[in-house]
């Protein structure tokens, strides 16, 4: 991130660094999350917008990361309650096949979406970490919300 946080620990990075750890964890879990639909479909065609996806959240796990030590905190280094909770729809939907494994995702998506929503609404952030979330991390779950959509419509 390009933004530069000089100033002495406060508050206001205490409350910032909340926040980028819970959506860290969020976004832990979705690289988890992915992993094991790929893992489960391995042959579908849709494979490579997985992939893509995974590595997406995984380069927003390694932004977050940084902005948190930027500002002097410790990056959580699981994906605490909210992975063990992915996971599980996930591996129920991955018994009920590709579209429900597909909505799983989606749905998935929508949770971190509102909670980077939640955060930038909470007043509790950083200007460089508000930054980050409406410039790039957001614009990828949108992102990611199309692909599935999409996906979504060819197992129907």
């Amino acid at each position: 991130m390009e933004t530069t946080l000089t100033e002495p620990k406060s508050e206001m990075h205490e409350d910032c660094i909340e926040w980028c750890n819970k959506l860290l964890r969020g976004e832990r879990s979705a690289v988890e999350t992915y992993q094991m639909a790929i893992d489960k479909h391995h042959d579908n065609p849709a494979l490579t917008e997985l992939n893509d996806i995974r590595a997406e959240h995984h380069r927003s796990v390694t932004e977050l990361e940084a902005n948190i030590r930027e500002m002097g905190g410790e990056p959580d280094q699981d994906s605490g309650v909210w992975g063990v909770f992915a996971k599980a729809v996930q591996g129920g939907a991955n018994l009920f096949g590709e579209e429900s494994a597909i909505e799983a995702l989606e749905n998935g998506e929508k949770k971190g979406l509102d909670d980077y929503e939640d955060a930038l609404e909470s007043g509790e952030l950083m200007p460089g970490c508000a930054i980050l979330y409406r410039e790039k991390l957001i614009p990828r779950i949108k992102s990611h919300l199309l692909i599935l959509d999409r996906l979504e419509e060819r197992v129907d």
